[in-house]
C-alpha cells in the first residue's frame, strides 16, 4: 500500500524543483551579438550592412571646434559615458551583376575589438572571392585593413578603387616621413593594405564624380582625408548615400554640425562638407549609411531647430 503524501515530500519537492531552476540559471554567460549584418533593399539592389566592430573613443579628447562641457552635456543627453563604444560599418552592394564593397574595416590597424568583418561577411551569406569590386571613401586605417590577411589579399578578385587625391597623398613615402611621428602609423597601414593589389594591377583610381559601375558613383568630399569621397547608390529611384566619415559622433555633430574631429586632415572643409550632406540629405529624404553611426548605420537625417539635425534610425525589417 503506497504510503500517505506527507508535507514532508512536498517540501522535498519544492528544494527539489528549486534546485532544478537554479542549475538552469547559473548557466555561462555568451557575452557576444548575433552576427553583425543587416540587410534592407534598395529598389532591386540588396544593400548588407556589415559590422566590423566596435571601439571606444575618448571623444571629449577628440572633437574639436567645441568645448569639452558642451561635449559632455551632449553625451548626457544620449545616456553616453565619456569614452563612446564606437561603431565602425561597411555596406556590401549587390547590384544582380556586381558585388560591391564599400570600405573593409580595420582588420588589426585599430585595435583588438575590430576585425570582424570577414566573419560577418560570411555569415551573412557571401565569400571573399565573389566581391568584384571595392570602394574605399578614404585610406584610414580602420577603412583599409581589412583588405589584406596574414599579409596576403583578402579579396584576391576585387578590383580596388580610391580617388586619387587619396591615393597621391597616402602611398606617398616622402609625406609619411614628413609628417609627425604620431601620424606615421596611418601611412604605413594604408602602404600595407593598398600595396598588393596594386603589385597585381588591381588599384585603380578616380577623379571627381565619378560612375563606378552602374547604380553606384563616387561624389568628391574632400576634407576629412585629401581624397575623401562618399558612393551615392541608386535603384529604381530609390537612393543611399554612404557617407564614410563624414561625420563620427552622432549624439554631438548632429546638434552642431560645425563640431570637427582630430583625424580630420583639414577641419574647415571636412565641416562645410558634412552641413552641406546634411542639408541634402533632409530635404531629399534619401537613406543614409554611415560609418561610425551605430550599426548597422543606415538611417535619414530631419531637420530641427536652428542649425540642427536629428538621425532617425532605419525602421527593423525581418526582410520577408
Amino acid at each position: 500500500m503506497p504510503r500517505p503524501f506527507t508535507f514532508k515530500h512536498l517540501a522535498l519537492s519544492v528544494l527539489l524543483a528549486g534546485a532544478a531552476l537554479s542549475a538552469f540559471a547559473a548557466g555561462p554567460m555568451v557575452k557576444t551579438q548575433a552576427p553583425g549584418y543587416y540587410r534592407v533593399m534598395l529598389g532591386d539592389f540588396e544593400v548588407t550592412a556589415l559590422s566590423d566592430g566596435t571601439v571606444k573613443l575618448p571623444v571629449k579628447d577628440l572633437l574639436t571646434r567645441t568645448t569639452p562641457a558642451k561635449v559632455d552635456a551632449a553625451l548626457k543627453r544620449a545616456f553616453l559615458g565619456d569614452k563612446v563604444e564606437t561603431s565602425v560599418n561597411a555596406y556590401l552592394i549587390n547590384t544582380g551583376s556586381k558585388l560591391v564593397l564599400i570600405d573593409t574595416g580595420a582588420a588589426g590597424l585599430f585595435g583588438p575589438t575590430l576585425g570582424s568583418l570577414q566573419a560577418n561577411l560570411k555569415a551573412a551569406g557571401y565569400q571573399p572571392e565573389q566581391v568584384d569590386e571595392i570602394y574605399i571613401t578614404h585610406m584610414h586605417p580602420d577603412h583599409v585593413g581589412g583588405l589584406v590577411a596574414g599579409g596576403a589579399v583578402a579579396f584576391p578578385n576585387a578590383i580596388v578603387r580610391v580617388d586619387k587625391a587619396d591615393a597621391d597623398f597616402w602611398l606617398d613615402e616622402a609625406k609619411m616621413n614628413a609628417a609627425p611621428k604620431e601620424s606615421q602609423g596611418f601611412f604605413q597601414g594604408a602602404m600595407a593594405s593598398i600595396k598588393p593589389y596594386a603589385a597585381a594591377g588591381k588599384l585603380k583610381t578616380f577623379e571627381g564624380r565619378t560612375e563606378l559601375v552602374p547604380g553606384i558613383s563616387a561624389q568628391p568630399t574632400h576634407g576629412h582625408t585629401a581624397g575623401h569621397s562618399v558612393y551615392v547608390v541608386e535603384s529604381k529611384g530609390e537612393k543611399l548615400v554612404l557617407w564614410g566619415d563624414l561625420m563620427h559622433v552622432a549624439a554631438v555633430q548632429f546638434d552642431d554640425p560645425g563640431v570637427t574631429i582630430k583625424f580630420d586632415s583639414d577641419s574647415a572643409p571636412a565641416a562645410k562638407e558634412r552641413a552641406l550632406a546634411y542639408a541634402a540629405a533632409a530635404k531629399s529624404g534619401y537613406l543614409v549609411g554611415s560609418a561610425h553611426i551605430s550599426f548597422p548605420g543606415l538611417g535619414h537625417v530631419r531637420k530641427a531647430a536652428g542649425k540642427s539635425y536629428a538621425w532617425v534610425p532605419l525602421n527593423y525589417s525581418s526582410l520577408k
